[in-house]
C-alpha cells in the first residue's frame, strides 16, 4: 500500500525525531490528542488549521486563553472541534508553563524522567495533564524519540533517526 504524500512526508522527516523546542513539543501532544478515535491522516490534513487557531502553538498565548477563545476554537472548522480535546489542550499549555518554571524546559522536564517503561510514562503524564491515554502517551513518546518503536529497525528512515540521537538509544 502506498503511503499518502501527507503521511510519507511526516513518516520520513518528523516521526520519531527529537524536538527540542516547547512549543512544537506542545504541538506534537495537541496533535496526538487530537488524533484519538480519528486517523493520522486526518490531523496532518489539519496541521495548518491547528497552527492557525492555536497561535502556532505559542504556550503562553494558549493558556491565557478565555472562553471565549474556547467558543472561537469550537466553531473553528479548520481543527478537531471537540470541547474536551481543546479544554485539554489550553490547561496542557498551563501544565507546560509550570514545568518550564520549575525544570527550564518541557523538553528538561521530559529528559529528568527519562528512562521510564511505557506504562511509567502514562502514569506520569496521566498525573500531570489532560486527556493522556496510554495510547496517546505512547504515539507522542515514540513520536519525538522517547520510545523506541517510531520505525522498525528495515525501515529506511531508522538510520537517520539513530543519527538524531533520540533518547531510548542513549545509554
Amino acid at each position: 500500500m502506498k503511503e499518502k504524500p501527507c503521511t510519507k512526508k511526516y513518516h520520513d522527516e518528523y516521526y520519531g525525531f527529537p524536538i527540542h523546542d516547547d512549543n512544537e513539543l506542545f504541538c506534537r501532544l495537541v496533535l496526538e490528542i487530537n488524533q484519538a478515535g480519528l486517523s493520522w491522516e486526518t490531523i496532518l490534513k489539519k496541521e495548518t488549521g491547528f497552527r492557525k487557531a492555536y497561535n502556532g502553538f505559542n504556550l503562553k498565548k494558549v493558556a491565557a486563553y478565555t472562553e471565549k477563545d474556547r467558543e472561537r476554537l469550537m466553531a473553528d472548522a479548520g481543527i478537531i472541534r471537540n470541547r474536551l480535546k481543546i479544554n485539554a489542550a489550553i490547561e496542557n499549555a498551563k501544565t507546560i508553563l509550570q514545568l518550564q518554571k520549575e525544570y527550564g524546559s518541557f523538553e528538561k522536564w521530559l529528559e529528568s524522567n527519562h528512562p521510564l517503561t511505557k506504562e511509567e510514562w502514562v502514569k506520569l503524564f496521566k498525573k500531570a495533564f489532560r486527556f493522556t491515554g496510554g495510547e496517546i502517551v505512547n504515539e507522542f513518546l515514540q513520536s519525538i524519540g522517547y520510545l523506541a518503536g517510531a520505525h522498525a529497525a528495515d525501515c529506511p528512515v531508522y538510520k537517520k533517526v539513530i543519527r538524531a540521537k533520540p533518547l531510548w538509544n542513549s545509554k
